[in-house]
């Protein structure tokens, strides 16, 4: 058996990935490899309804890919490696649960590219820099980041930043619109209590889950096709939840007033 360097648990309703090979969580094949698999467990699992993505230790989310392993390898083995790069993150923010990227530390090139693929980026206040700075390696973020990065600031400021190479502290991520929330935390387990407290507003009874993995599919997927076809999957997600126990949950509280118990169903 290979080393282990995606530990996975889930509790409460919230799946934990953890990148997990210090000092600085850089991923490799067989890290991609584990975490694609930790993504299918949590997508399987009923009862599962939030992912929290985190890096071991308290200094970095993730730096990115491994450069050793990248000077080591052929350019065939580098292209594959980013496809299934590519795959694995596509996969993730496909899955139609909440996903969210608690930043407990640095959040740079392919770290950001893990972060851009999920769904809600929080950050420990002054517990590192953010950033796409492949350029000083004479290449371009290629695990989906100038491609995610566009969508998320815009074209212009994307290249501006990926050009320039420059990290910015978590406050100025949220400024760009990198980040959601910047929590300030003593330490990382304090950090994680947080957000595991933000979390557990998505999972049922507080919330209906099937509505959230909804909303966050027609935001994904629709924001990539034409209008109407957008809208005809919009249609689509709603004529399934109009089915749905939690939407008769939801309705009936609110004509009685009252408080709904969802039920994630």
């Amino acid at each position: 058996m290979g080393v282990e360097l995606v530990k996975y648990e889930a509790k409460d309703g919230i799946a934990t990935i953890t990148l997990d090979d210090p000092p600085v969580n850089g991923y490799t094949y067989e890290m991609n490899s584990q975490f694609d698999k930790a993504v299918l467990e949590a997508r399987f699992d009923n009862d599962v309804y939030v992912i929290v993505v985190r890096g071991a230790g308290d200094k970095f989310f993730c730096a990115g890919a491994n450069i050793k392993m990248l000077a080591s390898v052929d350019p065939t083995f580098k292209y594959y490696f980013c496809l299934h790069a590519n795959e694995t993150l596509s996969r993730l923010e496909q899955t139609p649960k909440l996903v969210i990227a608690a930043l407990n530390g640095h959040c740079v090139g392919g770290g950001l590219e893990y972060a851009m693929a999920c769904d809600m980026r929080i950050a420990r206040k002054g517990a590192g820099m953010i950033g796409l700075p492949e350029v000083t390696l004479g290449v371009l973020p290629g695990t989906g980041g100038t491609q995610r990065l566009s969508r998320m600031v815009g074209k212009h400021a994307a290249i501006q930043m990926m050009v320039e190479g420059t990290n910015y502290d978590f406050e100025e991520g949220m400024k760009l619109g990198l980040v959601n929330q910047v929590i300030e935390a003593e330490n990382t387990d304090h950090f994680m209590q947080q957000v595991y407290a933000y979390a557990a507003q998505f999972v049922p009874p507080n919330k209906a889950a099937m509505a959230v993995g909804h909303i966050k599919r027609a935001c994904q997927t629709g924001a990539e096709v034409p209008l109407e076809y957008g809208l005809a999957l919009e249609r689509e997600l709603q004529a399934k939840l109009f089915s749905s126990a939690d939407a008769k949950i939801g309705l009936n509280a609110y004509i009685k007033k009252q408080a709904p118990e969802f039920t994630g169903k």
